[in-house]
């Protein structure tokens, strides 16, 4: 996998047409698939740092997350030695291997289930790793989702990128909306946008958690509120990973665009867009596209057991 080919920056920007609603999309779902869009931005600085004593590269999250696959494609790439632990791994994925968890073991990741080891002793995932793992030298540790600071050096890449093309559209002011995990992305943007361009203002949703978990999740990276993006709240509370009609629908309805985009967070993403646009629609608005389709191979196929024909 060379990186010379692989596209890890300025990619362009479409218009789709939702509910009445015309929004820009920044398509990151066209960057290298290895790096499965915003992974791409968060993953950047482990690229373009040498990490001479580094060869093993450690993380967690599900067996099914995008920054599974995304870290065994950098660890092949870096010559290091990919661990990756998750809580569990459901019978299932293990009969039958696809999606990011394929992928990854393609790629020689070594996925490590807490709930076969002797020693866990009831520690949570990343306990685990920060007492039995982290702080050797030849590791290098990744937070969940790619939650640290070393993101901040791709994603001010990608804001550059906006103001860019918000100069060329020649718009006096634009709002960026996503929806958020650990809600990195949304912060180091804000925080990004404060020093590049004040005008752009950075909109987002938790998909992982309520209001509360993200606004703890941001804290963990910052304590300025100044550095903390606009939190749009949805009508009702929505569990992470449990599949509910009005996200296929809306899925559906974005695949008429002619983009696809991915099952686990933009239908979220996209309602609440649609939801501040009723509310105030006057200013220009980009969506981010941040990848992840390959997690659609397993997604797609629960909703349509689920909901089509019903």
């Amino acid at each position: 996998m060379n990186e010379a080919l692989m596209q890890l920056s300025h990619t362009p920007v479409d218009k789709v047409t939702i509910a009445g609603f015309d929004v820009f999309v920044k398509r990151d779902d066209q960057l290298h698939p290895a790096f499965s869009g915003n992974k791409a931005r968060k993953f950047a600085y482990f690229l373009a740092q040498p990490f001479t004593q580094v060869n093993k590269l450690v993380g967690y999250g599900s067996p099914q997350a995008n920054s599974l696959y995304s870290m065994a494609a950098l660890a092949k790439m870096r010559g290091w030695q990919l661990d990756f632990y998750v809580d569990h791994i459901a019978e299932q994925i293990l009969k039958q291997p696809a999606g990011n968890y394929a992928a990854a073991i393609a790629h020689g990741a070594n996925v490590i289930d807490l709930s076969q080891q002797d020693d866990r002793n009831d520690l949570s995932t990343r306990g685990y790793i920060e007492r039995h793992v982290a702080g050797d030298d030849t590791v290098l540790y990744v937070p969940e989702g790619g939650r640290c600071e070393y993101a901040e050096y791709g994603l001010f890449q990608l804001a550059r990128e906006i103001v860019d093309w918000k100069q060329q559209q020649q718009l006096s002011q634009l709002n960026v909306f996503l929806p958020s995990g650990t809600g990195t992305t949304a912060l180091f943007l804000t925080r990004s946008f404060a020093q590049l361009d004040e005008s752009i203002k950075v909109l987002t949703c938790a998909v992982v958690g309520g209001d509360d978990y993200l606004t703890s999740q941001f804290y963990e990276l910052s304590s300025d509120c100044n550095d903390h993006p606009q939190i749009i709240t949805p009508p009702k509370r929505y569990h992470f990973g449990k599949l509910y009609r009005e996200f296929y629908q809306h899925w559906l309805e974005l695949n008429q665009s002619g983009i696809e985009f991915e099952l686990l967070y933009d239908p979220l993403g996209w309602m609440m867009c649609k939801q501040y646009l009723q509310q105030s629609s006057d200013e220009p608005m980009l969506y981010l596209h941040q990848g992840g389709l390959l997690g659609n191979e397993t997604m797609l196929p629960r909703y349509k057991r689920k909901f089509d024909g019903n």
